[in-house]
């Protein structure tokens, strides 16, 4: 009688081991979950066409080291872009007294340098021709022509055709008897948004402001005046340069020389800090 007890206990015992074994207790509500049920779940590819959704995580490991990117137009000129204009405001305020870019620069209004771009290859179309006005003279043609020599032998990257139509060219000249005060010639200039020059217009006259008759030669600084304006200079405040206002020499000067090299070695365009 006791070992069929026995038997029995022995039987209930096992049968509450292999359930327990065979289906074991689910994990409470706030159990963490074992390795084997930590499961990562990656959104379905986007159909073809459509745009991917925007992230929401952080930047990887690769973007945390990484230099930062800035598009282009999101904040204005960009690093390099800023430290090419102050090297080139450096050069111009190193040329101090050797040349008078620096005083170009004070007395703009753009704070821009402007000038010819690429045209060694492709000379500038220039239209030359008389005109019937008084004391127009065809002498007055050569003396232009020899002030376009002048600048070219002063090592000016720039060519120019004189032979060029009215309807092809980018540069005219233009005849007038007399200027209203001081002046005697004048040059109209135009230019791109990154401070190429394009085009333009020199008007000589053939009296000077006192209503005297001009000669030949005189018309020849005249014109090497206004070219120096067509290369892209103004004013030099030095009455030694040919370029000064109301030129008292009558050939380039070093420091003209300097300053039209020194403008075809550097960029054309702002040297604003924002611009």
């Amino acid at each position: 009688m006791l070992m069929l007890l026995a038997a029995v206990i022995v039987l209930l015992a096992s049968a509450v081991m292999w359930n327990a074994f065979v289906h074991p207790a689910p994990p409470s509500a706030g159990a963490a979950p074992t390795p084997a049920e930590s499961v990562v779940s990656s959104p379905a590819p986007a159909p073809l066409g459509a745009p991917a959704s925007p992230s929401t995580a952080g930047p990887g490991p690769a973007a945390a080291g990484g230099p930062a990117v800035v598009p282009q137009g999101a904040g204005g000129p960009s690093y390099i872009v800023l430290l090419a204009r102050s090297e080139i405001r450096r050069r111009i305020r190193a040329s101090a007294g050797l040349t008078y870019l620096n005083d170009i620069l004070a007395a703009s209004s753009d704070s821009a340098l402007h000038r010819w771009d690429g045209r060694t290859s492709s000379p500038v179309r220039v239209w030359l021709a008389g005109a019937p006005v008084a004391n127009f003279q065809p002498a007055f043609l050569d003396g232009v022509r020899a002030a376009f020599q002048r600048w070219q032998e002063a090592g000016v990257p720039v060519r120019f055709d004189l032979d060029a139509d009215s309807a092809s060219a980018e540069v005219r000249f233009h005849w007038r008897i007399q200027f209203e005060g001081e002046r005697a010639g004048e040059t109209d200039l135009q230019w791109d948004d990154e401070g190429r020059l394009t085009d333009g217009t020199i008007t000589l006259a053939t009296f000077d402001p006192k209503g005297q008759p001009l000669g030949p030669d005189e018309v020849r600084v005249l014109a090497m005046h206004e070219i120096g304006h067509l290369l892209g200079l103004d004013h030099s405040p030095d009455q030694g340069d040919l370029m000064y206002a109301q030129p008292k020499v009558r050939d380039l000067s070093p420091r003209d020389i300097a300053t039209v090299l020194l403008l075809y070695d550097l960029a054309p365009g702002t040297l604003r800090v924002g611009g």
